[in-house]
């Protein structure tokens, strides 16, 4: 169906920037960062001076939700977790420290920001960093899974992370935890495996 008879359109050209998503093109790629939005979340926090960081999240690190009379800015956390969650269609390489956080919005306290000034370092470091797509000659389907067994100080839950490859081009990644307690690291890891092919499969 053409949709010029019926409505005004006006022909603007090959996208290059849309809800705050960066295109950039040519014959046989096409790559998509968030750079500005990251630049202006930089300067919005006060931390475009700060010194970057190699990784997003310490290694091993255990939280725990804060007492009543810890919690701090409330508003102000759930508003930069909410900022992060949208960076996470460019950052897959944050979207696990950021599910640590979000597990803490309604009880925030310094640790908890602090892990999020951290991924704010972390992407200082990793600015113009996105996601690359390519004609790789196949569109064979790879499904890559992992599993953190009682990752949760709080209810010994797993985290389950899973990514997914078509064409050698990643498509779809996430990083959740599980609805139950795992008993051991091999069920923990199945429970991941059987979710990310029910994904695919879909």
């Amino acid at each position: 169906m053409v949709l010029t008879p019926e409505f005004n359109i006006k022909d603007l050209g090959t996208m290059k920037y849309f809800l705050d998503i960066e295109f950039s093109r040519s014959k046989k790629r096409i790559f998509i960062s968030q750079r500005k939005y990251v630049l202006d979340l930089l300067g919005e926090t006060g931390s475009l001076g700060c010194q970057a960081t190699e990784t997003s999240i310490e290694s091993n690190l255990k939280m725990q939700h804060a007492k009543p009379e810890e919690v701090i800015d409330k508003g102000k956390f759930q508003w930069l977790v909410g900022k992060l969650n949208y960076l996470c269609h460019t950052c897959h390489d944050i979207a696990f420290a950021v599910s640590i956080v979000s597990q803490f919005m309604y009880s925030p306290e310094k640790e908890h920001f602090d892990v999020v000034y951290r991924i704010l370092r972390y992407l200082k470091g990793t600015l113009g960093k996105g996601l690359l797509f390519e004609n790789c000659g196949y569109l064979q389907v790879e499904v890559y899974t992992d599993a953190y067994w009682a990752r949760s100080k709080i209810d010994r839950r797993s985290t389950s992370r899973y990514c997914t490859f078509v064409g050698g081009n990643l498509v779809t990644w996430r990083s959740k935890k599980q609805n139950v307690v795992a008993r051991s690291s091999k069920e923990a890891e199945l429970r991941v495996v059987a979710h990310g092919i029910s994904k695919v499969l879909r």
